[in-house]
């Protein structure tokens, strides 16, 4: 990839250091969910367990359905490799509270870190591009994961991020696996009855 890359648990806490309460965060499968675990469990964090390419399109989904509050997914590059086609409808809908910031780390941690297609050359920005998403950051270093971070605080349109990290294994932070209780922490978070 022959970009600097950055710690994965620093990373994630630096670009949630802004939070505000209006942002709710939908992790993808595996190390995006143990590292906002990390930061201690939210009841506006979603995660996802076992759903392996879906995180974009529940974002996607809650962006549609909650159009007031801000929608963050945090995902590995393996799992938007998986789910490519979510960016496509991503860019028709263009819902202006979905932010989608993708963790490359160029492998496939989760079956043993075998390389994945990004570092095949697989250009994850380029497709967001195709897909007719307008704002595409490419973050490589501590000052340009804080302007993302700022941005996340106020952004107005469909946002699309790549996060260089390295590819390390850091102690897995395992929160809460029950899905319906996931499931209705995030409703109740959200305003919605459970």
């Amino acid at each position: 990839m022959g970009k600097v890359m950055l710690a994965r648990r620093a990373a994630i806490a630096a670009l949630l250091a802004m939070r505000r309460d209006d942002l709710f965060v939908v992790t993808g499968l595996g190390s995006t969910t143990w590292d906002v675990a990390s930061l201690g469990e939210s009841e506006r964090d979603f995660y996802l367990w076992g759903a392996m390419g879906g995180a974009a399109m529940i974002g996607l989904g809650l962006a549609l359905a909650q159009p007031r509050r801000r929608i963050l997914v945090v995902t590995g590059d393996g799992e938007m490799l998986m789910g490519l086609g979510s960016l496509a409808t991503i860019g028709i809908q263009r819902p202006k509270n979905l932010a989608i910031v993708v963790f490359d780390n160029g492998v496939y941690g989760e079956t043993g870190m075998q390389p994945s297609h990004t570092q095949a050359g697989v250009d994850l920005l380029a497709v967001a591009a195709a897909c007719g998403i307008g704002a595409r950051l490419d973050v490589s270093d501590a000052q340009e994961l804080h302007a993302l971070a700022e941005r996340l605080a106020h952004f107005g349109e469909t946002l699309f991020a790549r996060v260089h990290i390295a590819a390390d294994d850091p102690p897995r932070v395992l929160p809460t696996r029950d899905g319906v209780a996931l499931k209705r922490r995030f409703r109740r978070a959200i305003g919605i009855a459970s």
